[in-house]
């Protein structure tokens, strides 16, 4: 029997697409096309753990999906506390999803604190799974409850499972020798256990994986095991929980090939690798750990079979100091921070961009100004990143769109730093670096060629009719200068800060020559070959959404929104900020309005006014966190109605 029923999925779009009643008192199960949930607790209590299995779970069943994990700034806020919140969000759905939902459909919260932080979120209707066991007196004055909100009625628009996880997981756990403490630690798998059984997740990932991360420790992997699995039949038998829900595969979403689940960090890690390998040359990396960068430091230091070289230097002028020498040496050299990194680096950048050596300056944009929110999310870098050093230093940018996307996004700024000789900036974010979503495996035929000639003799003849190395002859297509490896024979060159003279690379102080060397290196990034940019307008619309980087997931999604309630609109993502598209000029002369929604204060609309005299409207957020599609459909119908 199937039927269409009322769900809390449906507040935040997902589609009932029927009911299963199981003969002979069994529990239901209804259809779903998407759901969106998260896990909430301490920093302690493993969430950011529990959401990644259940996205891995949910990644090798072929559902579409989109996470977004939230950790706390402090290393370790008190227990119990509303700074020491850590959440983990994820949506998943049978067809392609962009972001990772604006409001979720289940709450997992494991304490008051978790429960109060992110209530606000909730649509009415929304499921609320609790852990009694936190809700102690202490704890709720601890986040300004006054009352227990389990007994008070102020959770009576929700449907609410008070389970005491912590009890239970306890109870599960009796035969293992393991101290109480020890075995409440495993509560976070009860409750994976329970959300698997609700939403007919894989089980095999998991516990392999326990076997895997505890192999050193087989009781405390046995013990995760059991707690695990606990939550599952507490599930099954429970009265509580009479419906779980299925989600189909998104078999229509992905083309043909081979996938797996993918963080932006993690993506940008191995496009590093497979550009090294592209360009045959060795990948060096000097970095210091910075959030939300110091993933990628962590995932290169395990490649060195694919010739890979990691430093983790002592501050971050060291880290992009030994990038520019291994530069300079012939590696593929790369240097990864966030913004004040950025900013103490910019020194050396400059002396980049004045030698004119290929390095890739990663800057994994995070909350400021100075230390501001390392741990939330933001695009305010972009004009440091075009602006951000003494003199005209012109430096190219490539911002990437997805998680996934962000693999591409490494080729691209290593293809431009190899191929033009220069600095290049590439400006990811925190919403990317910790999110995560599907990614095609690429064939390596489909990989670009970066293969690039050292300068191996003499590439000028005097007019005596001697044979001598310039090191500042220019390629005429690219207006690169040569790259001569260290110790090669006949091509010993000068390097340094100082002017240099064209050609020759010898110090100049020369007037002209300095106007001259600021021009041609300016032309160089100016003459960078970029696609064009392409503009998705099925309708002929008058307004065009705008946008760059992690914005576009979010503006796509509202765009469809607003398509489907029939308002047309058009909509281009630029990811080369510096130079811009060729075309991007006339795009925008098409259109009656132009609509940038960026996280900062209006940067790229800046620019966009600056280059091309267009009116454009900037939507701004700096809260941290990405925009919500539902937020920006709003916005972009009052410009398209305005």
């Amino acid at each position: 029997m199937t039927s269409q029923v009322s769900s809390p999925a449906e507040q935040t779009d997902g589609t009932v697409v029927g009911e299963q009643r199981k003969p002979g008192g069994a529990k239901d199960v209804r259809r779903l096309d998407r759901v969106i949930i998260r896990f909430a607790g301490d920093s302690g209590d493993g969430m950011q753990l529990t959401g990644d299995r259940f996205t891995s779970e949910t990644a090798s069943f072929g559902n579409d999906l989109s996470t977004l994990p939230n950790f706390p700034a402090e290393i370790r806020a008190p227990a119990g506390t509303l700074p020491g919140v850590s959440s983990f969000q994820l949506h998943f759905a049978d067809h392609d999803i962009l972001t990772p939902g604006d409001a979720p459909n289940v709450l997992v919260a494991m304490n008051p604190a978790a429960l109060k932080a992110n209530i606000g979120d909730l649509p009415r209707g929304a499921e609320i799974i609790v852990n009694t066991d936190e809700f102690s007196k202490r704890a709720l004055q601890k986040v300004g409850y006054e009352d227990s909100p389990l007994e008070d009625g102020s959770l009576d628009g929700y449907q609410l499972h008070p389970v005491p996880l912590t009890t239970l997981t306890v109870e599960a756990l009796k035969e293992f020798s393991l101290s109480r403490k020890e075995a409440e630690r495993s509560k976070n798998m009860f409750a994976l256990g329970l959300l698997s059984w609700m939403y007919h997740r894989p089980t095999e990932g998991t516990e392999k994986f326990l076997k895997s991360k505890f192999a050193k420790k087989p009781d405390i992997a046995e013990a995760n095991i059991a707690a695990f699995r606990a939550g599952w039949n507490f599930g099954e038998t429970t009265e509580d929980f009479a419906v779980s829900y299925e989600v189909a595969p998104a078999t229509r979403a992905f083309p043909t090939g081979t996938y797996r689940n993918i963080s932006g960090n993690l993506a940008l890690a191995y496009g590093l690798v497979a550009a090294s390998r592209q360009a045959d040359l060795p990948l060096f990396l000097g970095s210091y750990p910075i959030t939300p960068a110091s993933d990628i430091l962590h995932e290169l230091s395990r490649h060195k079979n694919f010739g890979v070289r990691t430093f983790q230097a002592e501050d971050e002028i060291a880290g992009i100091g030994a990038a520019l020498g291994a530069a300079f040496g012939g590696s593929l050299a790369v240097t990864t921070t966030s913004g004040p990194g950025v900013a103490l680096k910019s020194e050396t950048i400059g002396l980049a961009v004045s030698l004119e050596l290929p390095l890739l300056v990663v800057d994994i944009q995070r909350g400021g100004p100075s230390t501001g929110l390392p741990t939330k999310t933001e695009q305010a870098d972009l004009l440091q990143a075009m602006f951000g050093r003494n003199g005209e230093a012109p430096v190219p940018i490539v911002a990437p769109m997805t998680p996934a996307d962000c693999f591409d996004a490494a080729l691209e700024a290593a293809r431009i730093a190899l191929a033009y000789r220069t600095p290049v900036m590439l400006l990811s974010d925190g919403y990317l670096a910790n999110g995560s979503e599907p990614w095609r495996i690429p064939d390596l035929e489909e990989l670009p060629d970066l293969r690039v000639r050292f300068a191996s003799g003499p590439n000028h003849t005097l007019e005596d009719g001697t044979e001598v190395f310039w090191p500042y002859k220019r390629d005429p297509q690219t207006l690169a200068r040569p790259w001569a490896v260290p110790g090669t024979p006949g091509l010993e060159h000068r390097i340094g800060g100082i002017e240099k003279q064209d050609g020759t690379g010898n110090i100049s102080y020369d007037p002209a020559n300095h106007d001259f060397m600021v021009r041609t290196r300016q032309a160089k990034i100016d003459g960078i070959e970029v696609p064009d940019l392409e503009v998705d307008d099925p309708h002929g619309a008058k307004t065009l959404v705008l946008g760059w980087g992690s914005t576009y997931g979010p503006i796509t999604a509202a765009v469809r929104r607003l398509r489907a309630a029939g308002d047309p609109v058009a909509q281009a993502h630029l990811r080369h900020l510096n130079p811009f598209p060729r075309n991007l000029g006339h795009v925008l002369e098409q259109y009656d309005k132009v609509v940038v929604p960026e996280m900062n204060l209006g940067q790229l609309a800046t620019l966009i006014r600056a280059k091309y005299l267009v009116d454009a409207h900037s939507y701004n957020q700096v809260n941290g966190m990405p925009f919500k599609a539902e937020q920006l459909a709003a916005a972009l119908k009052e410009a398209i109605d305005d």
